[in-house]
């Protein structure tokens, strides 16, 4: 365990160290509402309250704002070492719902992941942009990473998410969480919901969510918002097309 609190301080040192590059502050759990902002509430499951997207401060270059202190919504039911799986239905527009699991070494892949091509979500376009890593604007980001789940072109559990929210937001904390299980073998209970803004095809950002159970939340414990924007770019998110600036 001496060995994972190291580490973990690595990486998070690290990560500050990517955030400073970027040109991001530290993330605040409370940073204010953005001017000119419209109450947006969507009800993401059972067991999660309502998100206000009114609450979520402009982007500003920063993948990531706090939640509620970091402190996850886990029911107490759920809280156990018996792992699981649950991605929901498709709603009318063909958009993903939250995804939420119970991560242990035996959800984990035992081979490489395949291909994922043949999964269009809602608002994909194939795009490309000068200054992007790889070009292409947008990712078939998996809610919860092939990593911790092993789960390959599964249309629940794909989004359509710019490179920036796929790398430079999201993989962080799914490394964070991958690590921890495989250096204690302990669980970890793990949520991600995309939300949506009325219509639109495609996500303004993403909640993610994790606790470990074992240890009651000390190896493991975040609730944050990650923002589906990329640098340098405007979207549409109503579509999913693009422009610079």
């Amino acid at each position: 365990m001496k060995k994972f609190t190291a580490f973990l301080s690595a990486l998070l040192v690290s990560l500050s160290l990517l955030l400073s590059a970027c040109g991001a502050a530290k993330p605040a759990a409370n940073q204010g509402t953005p001017k000119n902002s419209t109450k947006v509430t969507q009800k993401v499951g059972k067991d999660q309250p309502s998100f206000d997207l009114s609450s979520i401060p402009a982007f500003t270059n920063k993948p990531y704002v706090v939640l509620n202190n970091n402190v996850p919504a886990f029911p107490d039911k759920d809280k156990t070492k018996k792992s699981f799986e649950h991605y929901s239905n498709l709603d009318s527009l063909g958009r993903c719902g939250p995804a939420y699991a119970n991560v242990g070494r035996e959800t984990m892949p035992t081979q490489k992941r395949g291909p994922i091509g043949n999964v269009k979500p809602t608002g994909w376009q194939t795009v490309k942009y000068e200054g992007i890593d790889g070009k292409y604007l947008y990712n078939r980001c998996h809610l919860i990473g092939y990593q911790l789940m092993a789960e390959n072109a599964n249309p629940k559990n794909l989004i359509t998410g710019t490179r920036y929210l796929n790398v430079t937001g999201m993989l962080p904390f799914e490394n964070m969480v991958a690590d921890y299980v495989k250096e204690t073998n302990h669980h970890v209970l793990y949520r991600v919901t995309p939300i949506f803004q009325g219509s639109d095809l495609v996500a303004r950002g993403v909640q993610m969510e994790a606790w470990s159970v074992e240890d009651k939340g000390a190896g493991i414990q975040f609730n944050v918002f990650v923002y589906n924007n990329q640098p340098g770019i405007t979207i549409d998110y109503k579509t999913g097309k693009s422009r610079k600036g």
